[in-house]
């Protein structure tokens, strides 16, 4: 989430480079809009063509007899089409022939005889070298199309979950929100978290879930529990039923599969700007996060079996409020969040990460919140076996009940 309220998608486990994306060079990677590009090959390789051909230099140079060391250019058109494109290895490979004729007849070179320049064996050396050079053209080209297939089917991916999980605007109703996504698959946009907000009749309310699983299976469960969702979000006056008409879809999307052990974790949120509280439904082990005053507070309540899993449960689950007020921020976040482990296998200590941060300061907003720990997340782990989703929340202001209005 960025300062003007945008709500942006985020690739980790790679170096993040302030120039990522330019132009400028044969070697700049294929990007798409948002800024997603293709891995570079490793330096080593990039450095290989040039330390292949003073290495060939020296041998020329350090060898007692007099052999063809220049048929060994022969191979620095393939040494080329893992980095360039296909004209830079054309280019290479007529270098190469231009070279291997130097080392072969240049007598202020290398002291060979001029007429040995057209011996039989180093004319087959040019016409190897040229044939090698067309498999590199070919090999490069191929390569050049590969990464832009995958761009565009990172595109489509990015398109397929922008659409899903729709960007969080600034401000919803009586509340300002920040989210976060992150994926777990490098390169990949597609996951099986999930958040959303809506300002309803009955308040504003938020989701916030995990599903089990991943792949597509994972991204279609999303898209039902989001449509099931910002559908009841609407038509239910109490959250809990909301809740419920969420467990119903679930299990029917579980008996067409059929997949008995299809669950997703997940929490609930109802914003009442007059009463000045909220209302959490709690499916999932992880406790929604209250920044209030200085102090983070986790907001414990009776916990509730995941969604899809409540045929197992005798008891239906149950609400809980808390009070919510100006300058309070409302963390929900998926329980990747706390599972990442940094080098020692240590947790990421979320509350006290966010009590360091912000507790006995100015209150936050949810923006700030977004953006430490999407900040201080990567600074304890680099790798992420899942993805992670953090929707932040505080009041825009406080209504009063006489006049409706806000103050």
């Amino acid at each position: 989430m960025d300062r003007s309220g945008q709500w942006i998608f985020e690739r980790i486990g790679r170096d993040r480079r302030p120039d990522r994306g330019r132009t400028g060079g044969p070697l700049t990677a294929i990007v798409d809009h948002s800024g997603f590009e293709v891995q570079r090959p490793p330096a080593w390789m990039r450095w290989l063509p040039p330390a292949y051909v003073v290495w060939v230099l020296l041998l020329e140079t350090v060898t007692p007899t007099p052999w063809a060391v220049s048929f060994l250019l022969i191979a620095l058109p393939v040494t080329s089409a893992y980095t360039l494109g296909p004209l830079a290895v054309a280019a290479i490979t007529v270098f190469a022939m231009v070279l291997e004729g130097v080392l072969a007849g240049t007598p202020c070179c290398t002291g060979h005889n001029v007429h040995q320049l057209w011996e039989n064996h180093h004319v087959a050396a040019y016409i190897a070298t040229g044939l090698v050079g067309l498999l590199g053209v070919a090999l490069a080209a191929h390569r050049r199309r590969q990464e832009q297939q995958l761009v565009r089917a990172h595109s489509v991916a990015e398109a397929l979950m922008r659409t899903l999980l729709r960007p969080v605007p600034h401000r919803v109703g009586q509340v300002l929100a920040a989210g976060l996504y992150r994926s777990g698959d490098v390169g990949t946009m597609v996951g099986g978290d999930l958040f959303d907000i809506r300002a309803t009749p009955a308040g504003e309310r938020a989701l916030i879930g995990d599903v089990r699983g991943k792949g597509l299976q994972a991204v279609r469960t999303v898209a039902d529990l989001l449509g099931s969702f910002r559908e009841a979000a609407y038509d239910q006056l109490d959250l809990l039923a909301v809740a419920a008409r969420m467990e119903r879809c679930l299990a029917r999307e579980a008996e067409e599969r059929p997949d008995d052990e299809l669950f997703v974790t997940a929490a609930l949120v109802e914003y009442d700007a007059v009463a000045q509280r909220v209302t959490i439904v709690n499916h999932g082990p992880i406790e929604p996060v209250l920044i209030s005053r200085g102090e983070v507070t986790a907001l414990s309540g009776p916990p509730a079996l995941p969604l899809g899993l409540g045929s197992l449960d005798d008891e239906d689950p149950v609400s809980y409020s808390h009070p919510f007020t100006l300058g309070d921020v409302l963390l929900l976040c998926t329980d990747v969040l706390i599972e990442a482990r940094d080098r020692t296998g240590a947790f990421y200590p979320l509350l006290d990460r966010l009590r360091h941060r912000f507790a006995g300061r100015p209150a936050p907003g949810p923006v700030d919140v977004i953006d430490f720990l999407n900040t201080d997340l990567p600074r304890h782990t680099r790798v992420f076996h899942d993805d992670v989703a953090l929707l932040a929340l505080g009041p825009y202001g406080v209504v009063s009940p006489l006049d409706g209005g806000e103050s």
